[in-house]
């Protein structure tokens, strides 16, 4: 098989920050490998695939995965166009699982359409985009460590994936802070206009399962320190209690001085390689037995804003 350039280099500098930690040398930290960083390690998202939920607390910025689910993507973007999310609610929020928003009046066994709010020109029903087939044209970062749910786990356009080479087909995976597509039980029921995000432990089970749309780059603490739901599966019991959604708008949509100034760390470059030796091998003056390991998801990919090296 062959390797990407970029894979290349990532193996080269887990090998050099591998040596360094053979050594007995306390490994860099986040905040000084992100210091060192340089500028085109980094990318500003396409604003054409950044959503603002605008939330009475706050602002959450979540980047759409179109080389994914291409059609999730365009239909949630035609959503946003015309305001459809404006007005509805986070109406679920499940302890250590996922916080999840749409139209109430869609929850329940026996939704009546007659209540339900138009779609306007989106799809009612989508192809389920749960996989795509393995894009030799687009890096990919492979974790050497395995994984229980995949052949093989890494990082592809910038998101936490899993692939398997044998069928050809790779996907995202339902890491923290991951954006996925609610549906009911046929397939294709997942349009876009029910969304959840990850804010507990990493359901992995549900990757192939449902479509990933994106990630939340910005604002996570909104969703993930919501009250939990008191009825089964989070929902909240009561009209009062859920969080509306004053709006969600696309970037492309706003003037520049609306937009969140926001930088994500690009996972085929040098330092992100670096970030995740160091987590695999951490030593200072507390962590005395590396651990030698990481899990996918245990690997926070850095965002910044306005230029500024993002927090450890």
């Amino acid at each position: 098989m062959r390797h990407h350039p970029a894979a290349v280099a990532m193996a080269l500098a887990l090998a050099a920050v591998s040596a360094s930690a053979a050594e007995d040398k306390p490994t860099p930290s986040a905040k000084e490998l992100l210091a060192a960083s340089k500028p085109a390690e980094w990318r500003t998202p396409d604003p054409a695939n950044l959503l603002y939920m605008q939330l009475p607390a706050g602002r959450v910025v979540i980047e759409l995965a179109p080389g994914f689910t291409p059609l999730h993507a365009q239909n949630i973007r035609t959503l946003a166009r015309e305001h459809y999310f404006d007005g509805l609610s986070i109406n679920r929020v499940q302890d250590n699982f996922v916080a999840q928003w749409d139209d109430p009046e869609s929850d329940g066994d026996h939704p009546d359409p007659a209540k339900l709010k138009p779609l306007g020109k989106a799809k009612q029903t989508l192809p389920p985009e749960y996989t795509r087939a393995i894009d030799a044209k687009q890096p990919w970062m492979p974790l050497p460590d395995g994984d229980v749910y995949a052949p093989e786990v890494g990082f592809s356009e910038g998101f936490p994936a899993a692939r398997d080479p044998a069928t050809g087909r790779e996907w995202l995976t339902h890491c923290y802070g991951m954006v996925g597509v609610a549906r009911d039980i046929a397939p294709d029921s997942g349009n876009g206009s029910s969304l959840y995000a990850v804010i507990g432990q990493s359901p992995r089970a549900l990757d192939r399962n449902l479509a990933i749309a994106g990630r939340v780059l910005e604002g996570m603490p909104l969703l993930s320190g919501l009250p939990r739901g008191p009825a089964p599966m989070g929902f909240y019991a009561k009209a009062e209690q859920r969080v509306p959604i004053l709006s969600v708008r696309l970037a492309s949509e706003l003037p520049p001085a609306q937009r969140t100034d926001i930088q994500v760390l690009r996972t085929d470059s040098p330092t992100f390689a670096a970030l995740v030796e160091a987590r695999r091998n951490r030593r200072d003056a507390f962590y005395k037995n590396p651990a030698g390991k990481v899990s996918l998801c245990s690997i926070d990919i850095p965002v910044r804003d306005g230029g500024k090296p993002a927090a450890p």
